[in-house]
């Protein structure tokens, strides 16, 4: 029989998105005590089925599940080959370092065969052995069993022992892809990944006085400070023109900038870089779901690593990798003039919708990358797309070789507009106004 507390948790998933719900509403309604209702009101908001929003209350949230996978563990790959566990299943969850396709001889495949490997095999049983014994898990493909001594060794080493109905091939393809994406996703700099915590953030509370900022500025050096209330949940943001020429006896609600814009730590810097440029914003406050405090972000930090991710090449490419690279210079015109640059750009098969002409993703991505890399030469600036307006007036078919004619209309100090024509045999084929973010130079 389930426990009250389960019973809370059930009741609570069965509630709709966006309802309320308290401590004594939870009481009431299913006749538990109020410390069973709250530790369980508790368990829900940790498995991400609530949250708490200041001055809203706790509400009924869409569950919150992992947007990728952190590590690729054994058991990613059962569900991933939709296959099943054969033996091993205590080992489900260590890490998957590399995979082996066993083609070879036993004594060929010994060497690459290293502790936690995945060996891809059809039904050899004495290479499924072999791999277990060497600290490997087994895949095990074409829908293949495997004998109660493999199962049981495999139980006895905790190292998985997988089948699944897919060919060696296939399932190969699949595991490969999830690495690549896996490796993709690490590298999204997120505001995690550079965010000053708590512990060394600056902040000061709503009672704290104008003295008391000057104090803290003197000592720090700098203008802007996060406030927060006594239980530390941001209320607001006080810089040096909220205290100029006011009573030092003021207090800092008096003062503040109240519903400061802010980030969360799952937010991408890249997303973060736009709303700092364009709301001019020199520091945010990262907070929790409940704007409790638990740092804060620069925009010096945000540009280095803004500029630090766009010098670094990622380790698997991703679809827009592959654009960018067939995206290339034409170093003169054709009078030998030098002025705007030029790009040139091969249709190639993958780049085709259905009907054999460029797909309009591809075109958009070959417009980004020819704004990016115009403004990184001429003006030697790093760029974010705000806003493209893009014409595809001709079809533009299977291994076409496009010439790309980018002009810059105008450029401030935090945006450019460019103009960018495509052409095909001198005859123009698609036209794009495209308005830009300017980064800071570092």
């Amino acid at each position: 029989m389930a426990t009250k507390h389960d019973q809370i948790l059930k009741y609570i998933e069965g509630l709709p998105i966006g309802d309320r719900i308290s401590v004594r509403s939870i009481a009431k309604n299913l006749g538990v005590s109020e410390g069973t209702a709250y530790r369980a009101i508790k368990d829900a908001e940790n498995i991400g089925l609530v949250s708490t929003i200041q001055r809203v209350g706790t509400i009924r949230i869409e569950r919150k599940l992992k947007k990728h996978i952190e590590k690729l563990t054994f058991g990613e790959v059962v569900r991933i080959i939709e296959g099943d566990v054969l033996g091993g299943s205590s080992g489900l969850d260590k890490v998957l370092n590399k995979f082996v396709i066993g083609a070879m001889t036993e004594n060929a495949m010994t060497r690459y065969i290293t502790p936690g490997s995945l060996m891809i095999v059809g039904n050899r049983q004495e290479v499924q052995k072999l791999a277990l014994e060497n600290g490997a898990a087994v895949l095990i493909t074409g829908g293949f069993d495997t004998t109660g001594e493999i199962s049981q060794l495999a139980d006895r080493l905790e190292m998985p022992v997988l089948r699944t109905t897919y060919d060696t091939f296939t399932v190969a393809t699949m595991i490969n892809r999830a690495l690549s994406d896996q490796l993709i996703k690490k590298d999204i700099m997120l505001v995690s990944d550079i965010y000053t915590s708590l512990e060394k953030t600056n902040y000061l509370f709503s009672t704290n006085t104008i003295a008391d900022y000057q104090k803290l500025s003197e000592e720090t050096h700098h203008s802007r400070f996060p406030v927060v209330n006594k239980s530390l949940r941001l209320v607001g943001i006080v810089t040096a023109k909220d205290v100029i020429g006011k009573a030092e006896t003021l207090s800092m609600d008096k003062v503040m900038t109240k519903d400061p814009s802010v980030v969360k730590k799952m937010m991408s810097v890249a997303s973060v870089s736009h709303q700092m440029i364009w709301d001019g914003l020199e520091v945010m406050p990262v907070v929790e779901d409940d704007f409790s405090l638990v740092g804060f972000v620069s925009r010096q930090d945000v540009m280095k690593a803004m500029q630090l991710v766009q010098r670094q090449p990622q380790i698997a490419d991703t679809i827009s990798d592959q654009i960018s690279g067939e995206v290339m210079p034409i170093e003169e015109s054709e009078d030998g003039s030098k002025g705007e640059p030029r790009f040139k750009f091969s249709v190639a098969p993958q780049m085709v919708n259905s009907v054999g002409t460029i797909s309009f993703g591809v075109l958009s991505e070959i417009i980004s990358n020819v704004t990016q890399r115009t403004m990184l030469v001429n003006q030697k600036r790093n760029v974010l797309i705000e806003q493209m307006s893009l014409h595809y007036l001709r079809l533009i078919q299977l291994e076409s070789e496009l010439d790309i004619r980018p002009r810059v209309l105008e450029i401030g100090r935090r945006s450019a507009k460019l103009d960018i024509e495509v052409y095909l045999e001198n005859a123009i084929v698609a036209k794009a106004i495209v308005v830009c973010q300017v980064m800071e130079r570092s």
